[in-house]
């Protein structure tokens, strides 16, 4: 990103206000145009009862809320980290760019919640009823007890890609596996994984999926990758030289299959 100088410091706060609406504008983040209502804010802490709330931006780190009926309230980036919202009705709120990291959501309701653009890291969603919840844009990693309804393979797929370029291996895998959860006869995913495996010394597993991935692109017609994928699992069965087994050996199999590595680049 090029950085363009301010003639004057007392433009720089007007420069970073702009680039950071138009960031969130980019991200489909709806910017609120109310701020926090603070007689809605103590209504919500003293009776845990919010419907159609404005709440937009408040503050509720830590904040107590099991049960909290919170349905339609405007949630737009509230913090809520760390919140207990166990079995909260959220149906149809707004948490667009909402905080909810480490967040307690089990059992909550989130049915036509708009969860666009909004932190869920480390959250606890077991149990939560994610039906027809807007979370594309979501950053969903690490929340544990996710189902199968909420979000899709593709969206999971961009996730494995990005936590493997960044060497995050064993992330790379949780998302393959969510992939695959929703798509199960994705040859893309499982060569994915095979190379996450790879870089994390699974050299038995890397064959399994690199083998999985031949048969279902095979299955698919698709004969160019299904000749890759099988030579990748027959390389990684009988390298050519012992000493690849030491480091750099996930590194160099890509290079001898290297069609498979613009597949897994761009799948």
């Amino acid at each position: 990103m090029k950085c363009f100088p301010a003639h004057s410091s007392r433009f720089k706060p007007m420069i970073r206000t702009n680039l950071s609406v138009v960031t969130l504008i980019s991200l489909g983040v709806a910017l609120p145009v109310q701020a926090e209502n603070l007689d809605h804010v103590r209504q919500l802490l003293s009776t845990k009862q919010c419907v159609n709330c404005e709440l937009s931006g408040a503050g509720l780190v830590f904040a107590q809320l099991p049960g909290a009926n919170l349905s339609g309230a405007n949630l737009a980036g509230a913090n809520l980290s760390q919140a207990n919202l166990t079995g909260a009705d959220l149906s149809g709120a707004n948490l667009t760019g909402a905080t909810l990291s480490g967040a307690n959501l089990t059992g909550a309701k989130l049915t036509g919640a708009n969860l666009q653009g909004t932190d869920l890291t480390r959250s606890y969603v077991v149990g939560a009823d994610f039906t027809g919840t807007q979370i594309e844009t979501a950053i969903i990693q690490g929340a544990i007890g996710l189902p199968t309804t909420a979000g899709n393979a593709e969206m999971f797929y961009q996730m494995a890609m990005e936590a493997g370029k960044r060497r995050q291996y064993e992330q790379a895998i949780a998302n393959f596996n969510q992939v695959l959860v929703r798509k199960p006869d994705s040859a893309p995913a499982f060569i994915g994984r095979a190379m996450a495996r790879l870089e994390l010394g699974d050299q038995k597993g890397a064959i399994q999926d690199s083998e999985r991935a031949a048969a279902l692109f095979e299955q698919q017609g698709d004969k160019d990758n299904a000749k890759s994928a099988g030579t990748l699992a027959q390389t990684l069965k009988n390298p050519p030289d012992a000493r690849l087994r030491g480091g750099g050996f996930g590194q160099t199999l890509i290079n001898v299959v290297g069609g498979l590595l613009q597949l897994f680049l761009t799948r």
